[in-house]
Formats: structure tokens, sequence, C-alpha cells
């Protein structure tokens, strides 16, 4: 491709992914520290205080409390949150297809089996900033059109690149022209950012773009390595009874070594089948802490199969997960990730500023790089 050709194409995908891009920076950067603002703002609860060692009460107990709090509802899922010592959350609804919205959440301490909240569905500010950041309140087409949105920053970050060598021939790296217009000196700026931010930029827009396609990921998964795994199924009747659910975990834990569990799914609900306990295990290790191993027993007979590694695209996708958000490295790698969304915002509206106040032409423009010339006027 030729320099004009590099040109139109980075106007266009900039334009046209500015201002989705400048609104994922700004919902962005709160939740990048959601962490940190629940506690501030004391949305945790805290299991009491007792005595060191005390052992925790049986899975099963853990049920039969939830349901007895919630009668006439089914579990969909129970979860455990290493910041969270003692506490398991579980989502229960009132039938295994009931919409998301209809989740029901309880924080029970491990030891007692007591409930320790109710938490109402999430409304305020930090849910608008997730909603916005992850699907504009529209659902799976509002998350398809953002990753593709990310898409098009990753295109406009490329040709970016590939126009600034011509455009910086005559300057050393780094330059920003103070004697020269404030237009100047903002375009030196937004080209300088725009290449120290060039790595991260890449790795957020390319994994924001991956997360959108969770729900794809799933659903492929569901298809293909799920519906492998329990194939010998498909004519045997679904459960009306469940077995016991710690039967069932101590089975699935003599399958796996150097692995805590994270979440079990129940049968019917998303991430297993209509007769299997879905009970999902994380590493230990930085790397395999961020990912899966599914393990799924029988929930009437506790009959465990072969445990499968989770396919490549859906391993693509756990790992994607931390990398957007910066929250595998603790607080420092966070304020690394927000000072680098806060050049990101500078760069998009700067971008967006020198566009709407260009005074040359596109045909100028182009020449002058052909040329090897430093024009005053940005490339988009």
């Amino acid at each position: 491709m030729n320099v004009k050709a590099w040109f139109l194409v980075h106007k266009w995908t900039s334009l046209i992914c500015t201002l989705f891009l400048l609104m994922l920076c700004l919902t962005g950067l709160p939740l990048i520290f959601h962490e940190e603002i629940d506690h501030l703002f004391g949305d945790e609860v805290e299991a009491p205080a007792m005595p060191a060692g005390t052992a925790d009460a049986s899975l099963d107990t853990l049920v039969s409390a939830a349901l007895r709090h919630r009668p006439g509802d089914v579990i969909r899922f129970m979860f455990w949150d290493d910041h969270h010592p003692h506490q398991a959350f579980v989502t229960t609804a009132g039938s295994l297809d009931a919409p998301a919205e209809e989740n029901h959440s309880l924080v029970m301490d491990t030891r007692t089996a007591a409930i320790l909240d109710e938490p109402e569905p999430d409304r305020g500010f930090m849910y608008v900033m997730f909603k916005l950041h992850v699907d504009l309140f529209a659902g799976l087409p509002g998350m398809l059109f953002l990753g593709f949105m990310g898409l098009l920053f990753v295109v406009a970050i490329v040709s970016g690149v590939v126009l600034y060598a011509p455009f910086m021939r005559k300057l050393d790296f780094g330059s920003v022209r103070r004697q020269r217009s404030a237009r100047l000196k903002w375009l030196d700026l937004h080209n300088l950012l725009g290449v120290v931010t060039l790595v991260w930029a890449l790795v957020v827009g390319l994994t924001g773009s991956i997360n959108t396609l969770s729900p794809v990921v799933v659903g492929l998964w569901q298809q293909d390595q799920l519906a492998s795994m329990t194939a010998a199924y498909a004519e045997v009747p679904i459960p009306e009874q469940l077995g016991s659910l710690q039967r069932a975990v101590d089975t699935a834990d003599a399958a796996v070594e150097n692995r805590h569990m994270s979440f079990i799914a129940w049968p019917g609900s998303q991430f297993s089948s209509q007769h299997h306990y879905g009970i999902f295990y994380r590493g230990d290790q930085p790397l395999t802490s961020r990912l899966l191993q599914p393990v799924l027993v029988d929930a009437q007979t506790n009959a465990r199969l072969e445990p499968q590694p989770l396919p490549w695209y859906a391993q693509a996708l756990l790992l994607s997960q931390p990398l957007h958000f910066g929250d595998y490295g603790g607080l420092p790698l966070k304020i690394i990730w927000a000072l680098l969304d806060l050049a990101t915002i500078v760069v998009l509206g700067s971008g967006l500023y020198l566009w709407l106040g260009r005074r040359s032409t596109t045909a100028r423009r182009i020449a002058e790089l052909q040329s090897g010339g430093l024009s005053e006027e940005p490339s988009p």
C-alpha cells in the first residue's frame, strides 16, 4: 500500500471509532479500580471472626440453607473469590432458563452457612459504567458493535505507525515543537503519545475485542467440547432430583492437582449439561490462576467424566480478560493501566480536535507526507 492508501485507512478508521473509544476509555478508568472503589464505599461484607482452623460446612449444608432462604428458587451457580475469605456467593433464580436479569444473589459464610448479605441488583454508578463499557445497554449486539470498534482502533494504530515514519523524517524522536502554533504542538503531542502508548493500546484493543466475543465463545464451547463430552447422555432423561453436591465435589477433587475450586455450575445452567454438575478449578500459578479446568460429575450417579482442558479459543478469552483491565499485578499495575488510559484519552481527544479544526486539504497533506515534508496539519 502507498502512503495515500495508508492515509485514507488511518483517517476513516480513526474517525469512525474515536468517539466510541473515548467512551470506552472514560468508562474503563473507574472499572480498573472497581475493587478499591467497592471497598472505599463499604459495598463489601466480611465474614465474622472465628477461631483459626474453623472447618467449612458441607456444601450440601450451604445448598439447603440457600434454598430455605429462597424457597421456590433453584441454584444456578456457586462461586468463591480469593479476596473474600470464608464466603461463598450463590446465584439463584425462579428457573434455570430465567433471564440473567432475574438472578438473585446471596453471600454466605462457608463455615456456618449463615446468610451474610442479600445484595440488591446493582443500579449505581459502577453498574452504569460497566454496562456502557461492555454492551452500551444493548446486549449482544452492543457487545459485538464495540468489538468491531476495537478492531478499527487496532487498524488505526497500525496505519498510524506506518504514517509516523515519513512524518518524523526530519525530526528527532519525541520532538514537540513548542515554538510553533498551538495546533502543531498538539499534533506533535498526539503523535508522541500515540507511539508511547502503542503496545498498550494494541493489547487493550485486541483483548477488548476478544472479550466482546464471550457469549459466542461460550456457545461454541457448549456445541463443541461440552456436547462431545456428554454425547452418551443424549437419550438419558433429565434428572428430577439432584444428588449430593459435596460428594460430586469430592469426586471432582480427586481428578485435579495443584488447583482450587473457583465455581460450580448446576445441571441445566450455562456452563454445564442437563445431567452434570460443572465444577471449575483454577491453578495456583500466575498463569494457571487465570485458566479454568472444568470437571463434569453426574448429578445423580456421581460418575465423573474424564476432564479435558478447555479449547484454545476459551483459553484465549480467559487470558485476555486480566490483560484488558490490568488486574493481574495488583494495585501498582492498575495505576500504570490508569495512566496509560489517560494518555490514550489525550491521544483520542487531540486527534479529534485536530481533525475538526483542519485547515489544509487532504491532497496537500498526502503530498507533504510523500515528499517527506513536515505538515502543520494532523494525519487523522
